[in-house]
């Protein structure tokens, strides 16, 4: 019984499941269509020090609850290198007001200053693997591509962001900026969960 136990125990050990990427991987380039029709790819962000990838969408009350939030984002840290882009996880197939006619009208009505990405087979939503809307990735440049260096919430408070306590994308970033490694690395991202059709 114990030998049985033992070699179950390895087998589970040695083919971990892996969901999305994770904390110290690099992300693979993609291009996506933005709501003003053209086309964005990581690569096309040669300059940057990193990114912040958001996805987001247009119905969750949690993600029009940070849609202030997530423009200053933009706001404070694109000049210093460290851009917005936000991407629509969600399948039109599931909530018809996901679709990228619907994403122009929400871009539009908020006034975004960044790229909002239309993922229509959800390919790179599989490979980042998101949970719920809004979930972030910070991305830090490094000699071999860009590398993840947080995951997780905005801050910790979903309904409120003059009543957060703590700013979890604002720290790792400023981190970042300052030579410093991230100390959170992770925090659990709170919202709508993402709506994926079927493979």
């Amino acid at each position: 019984m114990i030998v049985l136990v033992v070699i179950a125990f390895i087998g589970l050990s040695a083919s971990p499941v892996k969901n999305g990427y994770e904390v110290g991987d690099l992300v693979a380039d993609f291009k996506l269509k933005n709501v003003d029709g053209k086309m964005v790819s990581l690569s096309d962000y040669k300059q940057a020090k990193g990114l912040i990838v958001i996805f987001d969408c247009n119905t969750c009350p949690m993600s029009r609850a940070y849609n202030s939030r997530i423009i200053a984002l933009n706001k404070k840290y694109a000049a210093q290198g460290f851009p917005v882009v936000l991407i629509n996880p969600n399948s039109a197939e599931i909530v018809a007001e996901e679709s990228f006619d619907e994403m122009k009208a929400h871009a539009k009505e908020h006034s975004y200053d960044f790229p909002y990405l239309y993922d229509e087979s959800q390919d790179v939503v599989r490979k980042f693997n998101p949970t719920n809307t809004p979930h972030t990735f910070v991305l830090s440049k490094t000699p071999d591509g860009q590398k993840v260096v947080y995951i997780g919430a905005i801050d910790n408070n979903s309904r409120d962001g003059s009543k957060a306590s703590k700013h979890f994308v604002e720290e790792a970033v400023d981190e970042l900026l300052a030579g410093k490694s991230v100390t959170v690395t992770k925090t659990r991202a709170i919202g709508c969960t993402v709506k994926l059709k079927n493979s």
